[in-house]
């Protein structure tokens, strides 16, 4: 047995969701599988990996299909990034995002193809992805972007960086820029550093040949502890999705989830 959906994520979700507007070329005039239980069922197509069209009716999720669907249509409506905003203005409210620190890093994965994936050169050539994530000082996940695995981590520095989201929550302005960003020697560039020069942020990237990467392992560890909480998610420790929205809508839930747990207090902070 699965546990039931956590309820403070459901209430979070259920304001965002599109009020549902029949077809006027024909077709069902009300949903027959509510949006709770649809959430019910990506959830635990997420948690346990299996294939969509697996997912036990018995459950009383609906059909695989029909929550696939859903999935798709809440991606496309903006749903999941609402959600996983919602989740980060509840933590800064209670003052739970550490702005002091961010880390960013790349994680790669394997992927039978579609968009956004490419060979890679660390596992022979074979189809894979890159995760890009950039997290606060405790491992809160702030930003999840996708690429192919031949691409170097550099590439999307700053596409990571412009798309932090401005998280209210406090009293005063939404805050959606770090004190100090740490990156490894794969972003040791003058592009990188002028970059976060421009936006007044003060740089801790690895430099190539001069420092060594145990400095960098207090910082590290953090950004590798989300990456796993990532592929502790079935359906994300292989890219079993060919559409990038899909999979970034499984992706989007996930950080969702991981923020929820800081909210509950079930992440330690060290």
């Amino acid at each position: 047995a699965r546990r039931r959906v956590n309820k403070e994520l459901w209430q979070k979700l259920q304001p965002l969701i599109p009020v549902f507007s029949p077809s006027t070329k024909g077709g069902p005039r009300t949903r027959s599988v509510s949006d709770e239980a649809a959430f019910q069922g990506i959830l635990y197509v997420l948690e346990t990996g299996i294939p969509w069209e697996d997912l036990p009716q018995a459950l009383g999720y609906g059909s695989g299909m029909t929550c696939w669907r859903r999935l798709r249509e809440w991606q496309a409506a903006g749903v999941w990034q609402r959600l996983h905003l919602a989740t980060l203005e509840h933590l800064r409210e209670y003052d739970q995002i550490d702005w002091a620190e961010r880390a960013l890093m790349a994680r790669q994965f394997q992927a039978p193809g579609g968009q956004e994936t490419g060979p890679n050169p660390t596992d022979r050539g074979k189809l894979g992805s890159k995760r890009h994530i950039i997290v606060d000082a405790r491992g809160v996940p702030l930003v999840v972007l996708v690429s192919g695995a031949n691409r170097h981590d550099s590439m999307l520095f700053e596409r990571c960086l412009d798309a932090l989201p401005a998280v209210k929550g406090l009293s005063g302005r939404p805050r959606c820029r770090p004190g100090k960003l740490h990156a490894d020697k794969g972003y040791d560039y003058k592009r990188c550093r002028d970059y976060l020069k421009r936006r007044g942020i003060t740089c801790r990237i690895a430099r190539k040949g001069i420092e060594s990467s145990k400095r960098l392992g207090k910082h590290r560890w953090v950004v590798e502890r989300t990456h796993s909480w990532f592929a502790g998610f079935g359906k994300l420790r292989i890219r079993f999705e060919r559409q990038l929205q899909t999979h970034l809508a499984l992706l989007l839930l996930a950080a969702s989830i991981i923020c929820s747990r800081f909210i509950g207090g079930r992440v330690s902070g060290s």
